[in-house]
């Protein structure tokens, strides 16, 4: 039986407590993870935001967006690995839905 894969994107928001040098370490320590069990399609490091609420009595946060291809029992194992590393504030794995293509619109003609 051919193994399911499904396309996924990632957000995890990271402490500014950790410094740079610990965001950069964080950052690619996922990276690693999601390439040891997956494909990496794509890495976009927004960098330094501010927070719309404060999470954990600070204000800013280094989010990071990464596109992943891999089995939906990885998706459980990340998002636990999120919960139980120190400095992820909040995480959120969302599986992409391929849209189906959308049928032209036919133009009514109106008579004159």
């Amino acid at each position: 039986m051919p193994e399911i894969k499904n396309s996924y994107e990632t957000v995890f928001i990271l402490s500014t407590k950790l410094g740079e040098d610990g965001i950069a370490a964080a950052v690619t320590k996922f990276k690693e993870l999601i390439a040891a069990n997956g494909t990496v399609d794509s890495v976009d490091e927004w960098g330094k935001r501010r927070l719309a609420y404060p999470i954990n009595k600070e204000e800013e946060g280094y989010y990071t967006l990464v596109n992943f291809t891999s089995s939906p029992e990885f998706t459980a194992e990340l998002d636990r690995i999120y919960n139980i590393t120190d400095g992820v504030l909040r995480s959120l794995v969302v599986k992409k839905v391929k849209e189906a293509p959308s049928k032209p619109k036919t133009e009514e003609k109106k008579e004159a």
